[in-house]
Protein backbone atom coordinates (compact mmCIF):
# COMPACT_ATOMS: atom_id res chain seq x y z
CA UNK A 1 0.00 0.00 0.00
CA UNK A 2 1.42 3.78 -0.85
CA UNK A 3 1.09 6.88 1.05
CA UNK A 4 -2.23 8.04 -0.46
CA UNK A 5 -3.28 4.65 -2.26
CA UNK A 6 -4.17 1.25 -1.55
CA UNK A 7 -3.49 -1.51 -4.07
CA UNK A 8 -5.27 -4.79 -3.66
CA UNK A 9 -5.83 -7.51 -6.03
CA UNK A 10 -8.50 -10.41 -5.44
CA UNK A 11 -8.92 -12.90 -8.39
CA UNK A 12 -8.34 -11.11 -11.81
CA UNK A 13 -9.32 -8.14 -10.32
CA UNK A 14 -7.76 -5.24 -9.40
CA UNK A 15 -8.73 -2.09 -6.56
CA UNK A 16 -6.73 1.19 -6.46
CA UNK A 17 -8.29 3.16 -3.36
CA UNK A 18 -7.83 7.31 -3.43
CA UNK A 19 -7.11 7.13 0.28
CA UNK A 20 -7.46 10.76 1.60
CA UNK A 21 -10.55 10.62 3.05
CA UNK A 22 -10.22 13.26 5.85
CA UNK A 23 -8.94 15.48 2.58
CA UNK A 24 -12.24 14.03 0.59
CA UNK A 25 -9.36 13.09 -1.68
CA UNK A 26 -8.08 16.05 -2.96
CA UNK A 27 -5.38 14.70 -5.50
CA UNK A 28 -1.62 16.50 -4.96
CA UNK A 29 1.41 14.89 -7.25
CA UNK A 30 2.23 12.43 -4.85
CA UNK A 31 -1.40 10.59 -5.13
CA UNK A 32 -1.72 10.71 -9.06
CA UNK A 33 1.56 9.04 -9.77
CA UNK A 34 0.91 6.50 -6.99
CA UNK A 35 -2.15 5.72 -8.54
CA UNK A 36 -1.13 5.34 -12.41
CA UNK A 37 1.79 3.78 -11.20
CA UNK A 38 -0.34 1.13 -9.58
CA UNK A 39 -2.55 0.78 -12.75
CA UNK A 40 0.48 0.23 -14.85
CA UNK A 41 1.54 -2.70 -12.13
CA UNK A 42 -2.08 -3.68 -12.75
CA UNK A 43 -1.30 -4.45 -16.65
CA UNK A 44 2.09 -6.40 -15.63
CA UNK A 45 0.44 -8.57 -13.81
CA UNK A 46 -0.46 -11.20 -15.90
CA UNK A 47 -3.54 -12.69 -13.77
CA UNK A 48 -5.06 -9.29 -13.63
CA UNK A 49 -7.65 -8.69 -16.43
CA UNK A 50 -9.77 -5.36 -15.20
CA UNK A 51 -8.98 -2.84 -12.49
CA UNK A 52 -11.08 -0.27 -10.61
CA UNK A 53 -10.34 2.76 -9.61
CA UNK A 54 -12.29 4.31 -6.43
CA UNK A 55 -12.30 7.17 -3.65
CA UNK A 56 -12.26 6.10 0.09
CA UNK A 57 -14.80 7.70 2.21
CA UNK A 58 -17.17 10.34 1.34
CA UNK A 59 -16.01 11.56 -2.09
CA UNK A 60 -13.98 9.85 -5.19
CA UNK A 61 -12.02 13.36 -5.21
CA UNK A 62 -12.68 16.63 -5.03
CA UNK A 63 -10.23 17.64 -7.46
CA UNK A 64 -6.41 19.21 -6.97
CA UNK A 65 -5.04 20.20 -3.85
CA UNK A 66 -5.35 24.00 -4.35
CA UNK A 67 -2.14 25.21 -2.57
CA UNK A 68 0.08 22.24 -3.47
CA UNK A 69 3.53 23.55 -3.90
CA UNK A 70 5.65 21.27 -6.53
CA UNK A 71 9.51 21.09 -6.77
CA UNK A 72 11.38 22.67 -9.63
CA UNK A 73 14.31 24.47 -9.67
CA UNK A 74 13.11 27.26 -12.02
CA UNK A 75 11.56 30.85 -11.59
CA UNK A 76 7.60 30.78 -11.89
CA UNK A 77 6.72 32.06 -15.33
CA UNK A 78 4.19 31.34 -17.64
CA UNK A 79 6.65 28.83 -19.41
CA UNK A 80 7.06 26.52 -16.10
CA UNK A 81 3.05 26.97 -15.49
CA UNK A 82 2.37 25.13 -18.70
CA UNK A 83 5.25 22.82 -18.27
CA UNK A 84 3.43 21.61 -15.37
CA UNK A 85 0.30 21.32 -16.33
CA UNK A 86 1.69 19.11 -19.53
CA UNK A 87 3.16 16.99 -17.33
CA UNK A 88 -0.04 16.32 -15.08
CA UNK A 89 -1.86 16.14 -18.65
CA UNK A 90 0.56 13.78 -19.66
CA UNK A 91 0.57 11.48 -16.30
CA UNK A 92 -3.44 11.11 -16.86
CA UNK A 93 -2.99 10.20 -20.34
CA UNK A 94 -1.15 6.88 -19.43
CA UNK A 95 -4.22 5.72 -18.17
CA UNK A 96 -5.48 4.95 -21.93
CA UNK A 97 -2.32 3.59 -22.79
CA UNK A 98 -2.62 1.09 -19.70
CA UNK A 99 -3.45 -2.69 -21.28
CA UNK A 100 -6.13 -3.30 -18.99
CA UNK A 101 -9.77 -2.16 -18.79
CA UNK A 102 -10.06 0.64 -15.68
CA UNK A 103 -13.04 1.33 -14.59
CA UNK A 104 -14.04 4.48 -12.41
CA UNK A 105 -16.24 3.89 -9.80
CA UNK A 106 -17.64 6.95 -8.57
CA UNK A 107 -19.37 8.76 -5.59
CA UNK A 108 -19.86 11.41 -3.09
CA UNK A 109 -18.60 14.15 -4.86
CA UNK A 110 -16.42 14.36 -8.28
CA UNK A 111 -15.05 17.70 -8.48
CA UNK A 112 -12.89 19.43 -11.44
CA UNK A 113 -9.50 17.39 -11.50
CA UNK A 114 -11.91 14.34 -9.99
CA UNK A 115 -13.66 14.28 -13.41
CA UNK A 116 -10.58 14.54 -15.32
CA UNK A 117 -9.74 11.00 -13.73
CA UNK A 118 -13.14 9.78 -13.67
CA UNK A 119 -13.75 10.40 -17.48
CA UNK A 120 -10.20 9.14 -18.46
CA UNK A 121 -10.77 5.93 -17.31
CA UNK A 122 -11.93 3.35 -19.78
CA UNK A 123 -15.49 3.35 -18.49
CA UNK A 124 -17.15 5.15 -15.43
CA UNK A 125 -20.17 4.32 -13.19
CA UNK A 126 -21.72 7.02 -10.55
CA UNK A 127 -23.90 7.19 -7.90
CA UNK A 128 -26.88 8.77 -9.14
CA UNK A 129 -26.71 11.37 -6.42
CA UNK A 130 -22.81 12.14 -6.51
CA UNK A 131 -22.14 15.64 -6.92
CA UNK A 132 -20.50 16.39 -9.89
CA UNK A 133 -18.73 19.81 -10.62
CA UNK A 134 -16.69 21.22 -13.59
CA UNK A 135 -15.03 23.72 -11.49
CA UNK A 136 -13.91 24.39 -7.70
CA UNK A 137 -15.89 26.67 -5.76
CA UNK A 138 -12.98 29.14 -6.93
CA UNK A 139 -12.15 30.37 -10.20
CA UNK A 140 -8.34 29.75 -10.28
CA UNK A 141 -7.86 28.14 -13.47
CA UNK A 142 -9.98 28.01 -17.06
CA UNK A 143 -9.52 25.27 -19.76
CA UNK A 144 -7.76 22.17 -18.81
CA UNK A 145 -10.89 20.74 -17.32
CA UNK A 146 -12.98 22.15 -19.28
CA UNK A 147 -11.35 20.38 -22.61
CA UNK A 148 -12.14 17.01 -20.84
CA UNK A 149 -15.87 17.97 -20.25
CA UNK A 150 -15.97 19.58 -23.94
CA UNK A 151 -14.34 15.89 -25.74
CA UNK A 152 -17.37 13.89 -23.89
CA UNK A 153 -20.53 16.11 -23.71
CA UNK A 154 -19.56 18.64 -26.80
CA UNK A 155 -18.52 22.44 -26.58
CA UNK A 156 -22.30 23.74 -26.00
CA UNK A 157 -23.11 21.65 -23.10
CA UNK A 158 -19.61 21.90 -21.66
CA UNK A 159 -19.82 26.29 -21.66
CA UNK A 160 -23.05 25.48 -19.75
CA UNK A 161 -21.18 24.06 -17.16
CA UNK A 162 -17.99 25.61 -17.38
CA UNK A 163 -18.92 29.34 -17.06
CA UNK A 164 -20.24 29.51 -13.36
CA UNK A 165 -17.99 28.28 -10.35
CA UNK A 166 -18.69 25.91 -8.18
CA UNK A 167 -22.02 23.96 -9.33
CA UNK A 168 -23.25 20.80 -9.41
CA UNK A 169 -25.13 18.19 -11.54
CA UNK A 170 -25.79 14.55 -10.37
CA UNK A 171 -24.23 11.79 -11.48
CA UNK A 172 -27.42 10.66 -13.19
CA UNK A 173 -27.21 13.76 -15.35
CA UNK A 174 -23.49 13.27 -15.90
CA UNK A 175 -24.43 10.05 -17.30
CA UNK A 176 -26.80 11.15 -19.41
CA UNK A 177 -24.85 14.18 -20.64
CA UNK A 178 -22.38 11.76 -21.79
CA UNK A 179 -19.47 12.39 -18.80
CA UNK A 180 -19.84 9.59 -17.52
CA UNK A 181 -21.38 6.15 -18.80
CA UNK A 182 -24.06 4.85 -16.35
CA UNK A 183 -25.58 6.02 -12.94
CA UNK A 184 -26.87 3.27 -10.46
CA UNK A 185 -28.86 4.13 -7.12
CA UNK A 186 -25.47 4.84 -4.25
CA UNK A 187 -26.78 1.58 -2.47
CA UNK A 188 -26.01 -0.37 -5.57
CA UNK A 189 -23.26 0.94 -7.20
CA UNK A 190 -20.62 -1.58 -5.40
CA UNK A 191 -22.55 -4.66 -6.45
CA UNK A 192 -23.30 -3.17 -10.36
CA UNK A 193 -19.83 -2.39 -10.10
CA UNK A 194 -18.26 -5.77 -9.13
CA UNK A 195 -20.63 -7.39 -11.59
CA UNK A 196 -19.33 -5.86 -14.56
CA UNK A 197 -16.16 -6.22 -13.34
CA UNK A 198 -16.25 -9.70 -13.62
CA UNK A 199 -17.46 -10.47 -16.28
CA UNK A 200 -14.78 -8.61 -17.92
CA UNK A 201 -12.32 -10.87 -16.06
CA UNK A 202 -13.62 -13.92 -17.64
CA UNK A 203 -12.53 -12.32 -20.92
CA UNK A 204 -8.89 -13.46 -22.38
CA UNK A 205 -6.61 -10.30 -21.88
CA UNK A 206 -4.94 -10.27 -25.66
CA UNK A 207 -9.00 -9.75 -26.09
CA UNK A 208 -9.55 -6.64 -24.09
CA UNK A 209 -5.63 -5.04 -24.99
CA UNK A 210 -7.05 -5.00 -28.42
CA UNK A 211 -10.57 -3.94 -27.79
CA UNK A 212 -8.84 -0.92 -25.78
CA UNK A 213 -6.66 -0.18 -28.40
CA UNK A 214 -9.32 0.03 -31.26
CA UNK A 215 -11.74 2.39 -29.56
CA UNK A 216 -7.90 4.66 -28.52
CA UNK A 217 -7.34 4.50 -31.84
CA UNK A 218 -10.31 6.10 -33.27
CA UNK A 219 -9.56 8.81 -30.61
CA UNK A 220 -6.57 9.71 -32.25
CA UNK A 221 -7.76 9.76 -35.09
CA UNK A 222 -10.51 12.20 -33.81
CA UNK A 223 -7.82 14.09 -32.04
CA UNK A 224 -8.42 13.41 -28.65
CA UNK A 225 -4.69 14.64 -27.67
CA UNK A 226 -5.01 17.81 -29.33
CA UNK A 227 -8.14 18.30 -28.00
CA UNK A 228 -6.44 17.82 -24.15
CA UNK A 229 -3.51 19.57 -24.68
CA UNK A 230 -4.91 22.64 -25.89
CA UNK A 231 -6.82 23.12 -22.90
CA UNK A 232 -3.72 22.48 -20.56
CA UNK A 233 -1.90 25.56 -22.23
CA UNK A 234 -5.03 27.58 -21.91
CA UNK A 235 -5.22 27.36 -18.69
CA UNK A 236 -2.13 28.79 -18.30
CA UNK A 237 -3.42 32.39 -19.54
CA UNK A 238 -5.99 32.00 -16.89
CA UNK A 239 -3.53 31.45 -14.08
CA UNK A 240 -1.81 34.41 -15.39
CA UNK A 241 -5.07 36.72 -15.13
CA UNK A 242 -5.30 39.57 -12.78
CA UNK A 243 -8.33 38.32 -11.17
CA UNK A 244 -6.93 34.85 -10.41
CA UNK A 245 -3.99 36.03 -9.36
CA UNK A 246 -5.95 38.13 -6.71
CA UNK A 247 -8.16 35.15 -5.56
CA UNK A 248 -4.78 32.97 -5.28
CA UNK A 249 -3.54 35.44 -3.16
CA UNK A 250 -6.53 35.80 -1.08
CA UNK A 251 -6.17 32.00 -0.93
CA UNK A 252 -2.91 32.29 1.23
CA UNK A 253 -3.79 35.27 3.09
CA UNK A 254 -7.45 33.77 4.27
CA UNK A 255 -7.39 29.91 3.47
CA UNK A 256 -9.58 28.41 0.84
CA UNK A 257 -13.02 28.57 2.75
CA UNK A 258 -12.07 32.62 3.88
CA UNK A 259 -11.34 33.18 0.12
CA UNK A 260 -14.51 31.56 -1.21
CA UNK A 261 -16.52 33.82 1.49
CA UNK A 262 -14.93 36.97 0.44
CA UNK A 263 -15.24 35.91 -3.23
CA UNK A 264 -18.76 35.48 -3.24
CA UNK A 265 -19.42 38.65 -0.43
CA UNK A 266 -18.78 40.99 -3.81
CA UNK A 267 -21.14 39.14 -5.99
Amino acid sequence: MGEFVEYEVEGRIATATLNRPERLNAMNTPLINELVGYLEQAADDSGVHVAIVQGAGRAFSTGYEIGEQRDHDRPWSPALDRDLIENRLLTWLRIPEIRVPIIAKVHGYCIAGGTQLASICDVTFAAEDTRVGSGPQLPLGAGFVTAFWAWHIGPKKAKRYAFPSGEFITGAEAAELGLFNEAVPADQLDAYVLDYAQRIALVPKDVLVIHKLTANRIQEIQGFRSALRTGAELDVIAHFSPEVEKLRASVQELGVRGAIDAWRSQL
